[in-house]
């Protein structure tokens, strides 16, 4: 849809509704942003699908690129007209308070954390996850991603960066993987996704990961990644590890709409899996970009791909070849800084 002349991707109908039934729930739910309202509901049902219901103890890492959006343009507003500062002003937009809500609300015992690495920050959350798993301190860890980016402020901050969908397509306003569009057309989104990380094989267990991936490359623009996306060349190398290339069975591209940054993400494609590349796909040209949760939707994707046996190809991408099946799949995310983040999941045998 359209909000302020730019294409938007606000939440159903259904999901606002319950978001806003969650506000009224308790009293101080109302001053929060949406941003920790989403991974407070996002949570919720994460854990009772995980069977974590009766449990406590586990850590959480949720991460925001932007954290509390709404509530930092409204309180800036209100000091701009008063030349003074609401009393929750500070503590309802610290980034801490996605984690510390969700902890909070859910009763958990463990370690909480927040964090922005920009667009990369619920994949980030993951590796996080895992090394705690991985360190022995906890067996069972809440990662994810929550924004809520859909406010004038940053729509205009995204606009004078010239990568904004423009307001006239009216058909797939992000075109994600056309590589022959002539202009960017990256749109923002909102919503949230929260995985269950536990130690080891379970019975329940929709996925495993089998490979992370990370690094970091040096800029020189503060927006773009290199040509050949290097970051993305050493993330997807270190998931993959000692697996054959002609194992996976599909990427879902970070591929946000640029054209200079869904081209990189390609051209690292093909440095790293040469003749074998994988069926690529992306959900952003339906939900458009939600910055630090984009990672965590895309892992959704997979995961959904994976248990349905069903490739989801993008729909003005032409001749991609459908794979028979899909048992591996790799995710990628990347952001502002140049942190990428590629994560190798499959199903579980």
């Amino acid at each position: 849809m359209a909000g302020n002349l730019a294409p938007i991707a606000r939440l159903d109908v259904a999901s606002r509704a319950a978001i806003e039934i969650l506000r009224k729930e308790n009293s101080s739910y109302a001053s929060l942003d949406d941003s920790v309202l989403f991974a407070l509901f996002a949570s919720r049902n994460a854990i009772k699908e995980a069977g974590w219901k009766d449990d406590a103890n586990f850590g959480v890492n949720v991460g925001s690129s932007r954290g509390a959006t709404g509530l930092f343009e409204k309180y800036h507003e209100e000091f701009l007209r008063s030349n003074q500062s609401s009393t929750l002003s500070s503590p309802t937009t610290t980034l801490g308070n996605i984690s510390s809500w969700i902890v909070q609300d859910l009763g958990a015992t463990g370690p909480d954390i927040s964090h922005s690495i920009t667009c990369s920050t619920a994949l980030h959350s993951i590796l996080n996850g895992i090394a705690w798993l991985q360190s022995g301190l906890s067996d069972k860890f809440l990662v994810g991603g929550s924004e809520a980016p859909l406010t004038p402020f940053t729509i205009a901050q995204m606009k004078a960066l010239k990568i904004y969908a423009a307001a006239d397509t009216v058909a797939y306003p992000c075109q994600a993987m056309n590589w022959d569009k002539s202009r960017n057309s990256m749109f923002l989104g909102e919503g949230a996704g929260i995985a269950c990380l536990e130690k080891g094989r379970t019975k329940n267990a929709q996925a495993l990961i089998t490979g992370i991936g990370y690094a970091t490359e040096t800029l020189t623009h503060n927006i773009s990644i290199s040509t050949d996306a290097d970051c993305f060349q050493k993330s997807m190398k270190m998931a993959l590890g000692n697996t054959d290339v002609k194992e996976v069975d599909a990427i879902v591209l970070h591929a946000p709409g640029t054209v200079k940054g869904d081209q990189a993400e390609f051209n690292a494609i093909k440095q790293v899996f040469g003749k074998h590349i994988p069926a690529m796909t992306t959900n952003k040209w339906k939900i458009g970009h939600t910055f630090g949760a984009s990672g965590i939707l895309s892992l959704e994707l997979a995961m959904l791909m994976m248990k349905h046996q069903e490739f989801i190809p993008v729909p003005f991408v032409k001749n991609i070849a459908i794979p028979k099946k899909l048992n591996k799949i790799i995710v990628n995310a990347v952001g502002f800084g140049g942190n990428a983040v590629s994560i190798l999941v499959e199903l579980p045998s």
